[in-house]
């Protein structure tokens, strides 16, 4: 199995090269920073932000919106049609617990749509590549394998990424509303996206705020994997006809509650 797009090897490249400038700072001991250094966290976002700009300048002329350059004018960023879309660390939790579930996120967005994404794992060496139209692919330390997103079946347990923590009223009622038992899956970052497109959970129902660079390279694994991402109302979580979500449509880089469904 090989993924045959160079634009998406080359920033699987990039996404790696991040991913290897966090693990410098996440290999050191945390306590050994001072109050006036730079937290570990700030340092390993801006190595990580720095080598994916550079990385994309060097092979595209497209802009690009990353977490850590935020502050575009939206009279800028409404006359983009296509533009990359970055987290460079996704999963600060993640990060400062050392429990290894954080990414490195850098999306093709066109036309308000991901159509291209990559989420890497460092910790994890695991790295997700989705093209919208081609297909989605893990790549590990074992290769490169195909992944699609798995309906839910009659009689099966539904599974539906959620938090370790606090389930949240909207949360229990979406899980009421479901025909069977569920039990829920615990992830942190963008991996919960694609837990999805991976066929290990049927349901990623966000009920709290997100940003547009948290979940677009994500987002376009769920796609290429035949999930939808939708838009979600709390008061009727499975609604059929909910509309996709989509980026840079607004001033707002705020993402409204969604739902990733297979």
């Amino acid at each position: 199995m090989a993924i045959s797009d160079p634009l998406a090897l080359q920033v699987l490249a990039i996404a790696k090269q991040a991913g290897d400038k966090i693990m410098e700072i996440y290999d050191r001991d945390f306590a050994i920073y001072e109050k006036q250094d730079t937290s570990p966290l700030t340092e390993a976002d801006l190595a990580a932000h720095n080598t994916i700009v550079a990385g994309l300048e060097a092979i595209s002329e497209l802009p690009i919106l990353s977490e850590e350059s935020a502050d575009i004018s939206w009279d800028e960023r409404k006359t983009w049609n296509q533009y990359w879309l970055v987290d460079p660390l996704d999963g600060t939790k993640e990060f400062i617990k050392k429990n290894g579930e954080f990414t490195v996120n850098i999306a093709l967005i066109d036309g308000g749509k991901p159509v291209m994404g990559v989420v890497y794992a460092p910790v994890l060496k695991k790295s997700y590549i989705g093209i919208v139209g081609e297909g989605a692919w893990t790549e590990t330390v074992d290769g490169i394998n195909a992944i699609t997103a798995k309906p839910h079946q009659p009689g099966e347990v539904w599974k539906v990424v959620g938090s370790r923590s606090h389930q949240s009223p909207e949360i229990k009622n979406l899980l009421d509303q479901l025909d069977g038992d569920t039990e829920l899956v615990a992830m942190g970052s963008s991996l919960k996206l694609c837990l999805v497109a991976e066929g290990a959970a049927h349901l990623y129902p966000r009920l709290g705020p997100t940003s547009e660079w948290d979940t677009g390279a994500a987002h376009a694994v769920a796609l290429a994997a035949g999930a939808d991402v939708t838009v979600l109302d709390a008061a009727d979580p499975l609604n059929s006809d909910a509309e996709p979500l989509t980026y840079n449509q607004e001033e707002s880089v705020l993402n409204p509650y969604f739902l990733v469904s297979a």
